[in-house]
């Protein structure tokens, strides 16, 4: 599998990506943060709530101290599967994984109160906007740098 491959499943699955690299011990431990945040953050819940438009019961359901840890774990499991397959060829390819993070974890904390076009987003939808942001200025960035820098 080649790394864009190997992204995917680490995008399906904290540790996936780790385990097809035969990176075991990491896959692990990717796997476990993921379930421990998922389960003590009641993300899943969230998602179900989300999907059926109760925004709200969503947001008071929401453990921000545990579903805080999520984006980084997220896009650390994503950028490690990457990097390890060989994908990190070109300097800079960790900034949109780094600046994604970033910006889900940011729209987190504020995703009780954003709305768009009168719609409260919530916990689940508004986070998940706020990674085209993120990767798009990661690889503005990453673009930029490489030119200046090389």
């Amino acid at each position: 599998m080649n790394p864009k491959e190997k992204l995917a499943w680490s995008i399906a699955f904290p540790g996936f990506g780790q385990l097809l690299n035969e990176k075991y011990l990491k896959g692990i431990i990717f796997i476990f943060l993921e379930v421990l945040i998922n389960v003590q953050s009641k993300f899943n819940e969230i998602i179900y709530f989300s999907f059926n438009g109760e925004i709200n019961k969503a947001i008071n359901l929401t453990e921000y101290h545990w579903l805080m840890f999520y984006p980084c774990v997220y896009f650390m499991a994503m950028w490690d599967a990457y990097k390890d397959a060989g994908g990190n060829k070109e300097p800079y390819s960790y900034l949109p994984f780094a600046l994604s993070a970033i910006f889900v974890t940011a729209g987190l904390i504020y995703s009780s109160r954003v709305q768009l076009f009168g719609v409260l987003l919530g916990t689940m939808w508004f986070p998940m906007l706020c990674v085209i942001p993120g990767l798009s200025i990661g690889l503005l960035l990453k673009v930029i740098l490489k030119k200046l820098i090389g």
